[in-house]
């Protein structure tokens, strides 16, 4: 199944194209496992232990990742701000390893959401995991965006009717 790549950034840490200091990674949906997905490889710019990645860039792709998944259906109204996110490390997150990022929806509504990510690597080991609670962005930060709510708008992909975007009996509104 074809997976579509979701909107970007011009000035974000995580995806902002524009950003010379940031990952420039880029998210898709999988509708089929009802995810977004990432696929990355920090070098050793973004370390805390020789050869570990630090812990708060896995908390930022995490954060990212895992919020990125109420916008399965590419709809920009949808995207949320982080009110809290609990992170777990399982194990060291390698430097200089190809690594996968997966978010999900757990509850989903117009207001809230609860979401999850997953940092994974190639052998399917979960270093890192994350739960979130989401709200709706405040009009006043979405009023803020101008020319980052062009560019997402301009780089969100157009999805047919029917999408299986979302698993309605997910979802909840708060």
């Amino acid at each position: 199944m074809k997976k579509l790549r979701q909107p970007t950034s011009l000035n974000c840490f995580a995806c902002g194209k524009n950003n010379p200091f940031g990952l420039h990674l880029e998210w898709f949906n999988d509708y089929e496992n009802k995810q977004v997905e990432t696929t990355f490889t920090l070098g050793d710019n973004y370390c805390s232990y020789p050869g570990t990645v630090h812990g708060g860039i896995i908390a930022t792709i995490l954060d990212e990742t895992s919020g990125r998944a109420v916008l399965l259906g590419n709809d920009f109204n949808n995207l949320m701000v982080t009110l809290k996110m609990e992170v777990t490390y399982k194990h060291n997150t390698p430097t200089n390893t190809p690594l996968r990022a997966v978010g999900r929806m757990i509850k989903g509504g117009t207001t809230r959401a609860q979401v999850e990510g997953e940092i994974i690597l190639p052998d399917g080991t979960v270093t890192a995991k994350c739960v979130s609670l989401l709200y709706k962005m405040p009009d006043a930060v979405r009023a803020k965006w101008g020319p980052e709510a062009e560019e997402w708008e301009r780089t969100t992909p157009s999805v047919s009717e029917g999408c299986p975007c979302h698993d309605t009996d997910n979802k909840t509104e708060r």
